[in-house]
């Protein structure tokens, strides 16, 4: 587990250690052994499972494609977690993911346990025939291990509904005659995926920040007002506020946080950045949201990353470096990207007042506590 998590996980239950109401029938030296053994259990995972997928490529050259599945725990239910194509995937990181949806589950009641799995490439270096392949590689090599009622993966960071597909055909396949359909989820609708799956994550980031600047916070207002709390003040003094705001990420999950507060009408937003693995776009006056997105569409997921695919876009911002976008002055901050994003070395120089965290783990433990002593408002990505 990396430090991040693991610290999470222990601070956590130091804290609920002093909390007498939990576990209220264990007293003494009785209480420490289980407060232990809950540390032990959920510090290590169940399983970690390692392949190397040999994959023949269209160039006649034959390669071997490290590729993992981490079962972390099971307790609640059947494990349950995405796979992620990406070239900086590692065990430790597929480790710390597969902890994060255990978590998730239990606070969120979701009778599922949590796992995870990442294969170390960038997608966009292989055809599609290839990528096929690879997919099916991987379930042949981790078929003992998954299935309706054992594991059931999900898209992830560069997977998306056609590898759903693609992975629960080769299931199906190699399961003759058992039940297939549950066996993925995130699949097309046409081959049994859920209504609404596509977007979800990305909806329920911005409806948690939502919720808080508008439902909870004018449900609650003269409560916050009494509580004579910073980060209640601070709350109170968005209220009814426009807000500028930058999302780092474009894909599957930034997009949709984009076009949600764009389109919002609780809320006065202005989306003045984004950002994705090439550029961040700028403008205070605000961007065209609904214009990038069916940029991106035709664009291999892309933002236009010079004038002239800016002119083709139809789309007036400025181009700027792409970590530029964690560093401006604005009100919310959506990190919809990859882990450790705000860490040691920028989090000094981090202005916003509210971040909302959408991708996995996008702070580092450190960073987290730093801005917590700032009274930064953070929405954290285990809701």
């Amino acid at each position: 587990m990396t430090k991040n998590t693991g610290s999470i996980v222990h601070e956590s239950l130091d804290a609920l250690f002093e909390d007498s109401t939990f576990l209220p029938e264990l007293q003494n030296e009785e209480r420490e052994k289980a407060l232990r053994s809950i540390r032990s259990i959920l510090s290590t995972p169940n399983h970690v499972y390692k392949s190397f997928l040999r994959l023949p490529l269209n160039n006649g050259e034959i390669v071997r494609i490290p590729a993992f599945r981490v079962q972390h725990n099971n307790i609640l239910g059947a494990y349950k977690g995405g796979i992620r194509f990406h070239e900086t995937v590692n065990e430790d990181e597929v480790i710390n993911l597969a902890t994060l949806m255990t978590l998730k589950n239990a606070v969120h009641d979701v009778p599922f346990g949590g796992a995870k799995g990442g294969v170390i490439i960038n997608p966009r270096n292989f055809e599609n025939e290839e990528l096929n392949l690879i997919c099916k590689k991987y379930v042949r090599y981790f078929s003992d291990i998954i299935g309706p009622d054992k594991d059931i993966p999900a898209p992830d960071m560069g997977t998306s509904e056609r590898e759903m597909d693609w992975m629960m055909a080769e299931y199906k396949s190699i399961h003759l005659g058992e039940s297939y359909l549950g066996s993925f989820t995130g699949k097309s609708i046409v081959n049994g995926g859920s209504l609404g799956r596509k977007t979800a994550t990305g909806k329920g980031v911005y409806y948690s920040f939502r919720y808080m600047l508008y439902d909870f916070l004018n449900q609650n207002k003269d409560w916050l007002g009494s509580q004579n709390n910073q980060y209640a003040n601070k709350l109170i003094a968005l209220k009814n506020k426009p807000l500028n705001i930058a999302i780092q990420g474009f894909g599957n999950v930034g997009s949709i946080i984009a076009s949600e507060a764009f389109r919002c009408q609780y809320l006065e937003n202005k989306i003045i950045a984004i950002s994705d693995r090439n550029v961040t776009l700028f403008h205070s006056g605000g961007l065209d949201i609904t214009k990038l997105i069916n940029y991106t569409q035709g664009n291999y997921g892309d933002l236009p990353k010079n004038e002239k695919e800016l002119e083709k876009a139809n789309i007036s911002a400025k181009i700027m470096p792409r970590d530029d976008l964690l560093t401006l002055d604005v009100d919310v901050l959506f990190l919809a990207a990859l882990e450790d994003q705000i860490h040691i070395n920028n989090m000094n120089n981090i202005k916003a007042k509210v971040i909302v965290e959408g991708a996995n783990s996008p702070i580092t433990g450190k960073a987290d506590l730093f801005l917590n002593k700032k009274k930064k408002i953070i929405i954290p990505d285990i809701l």
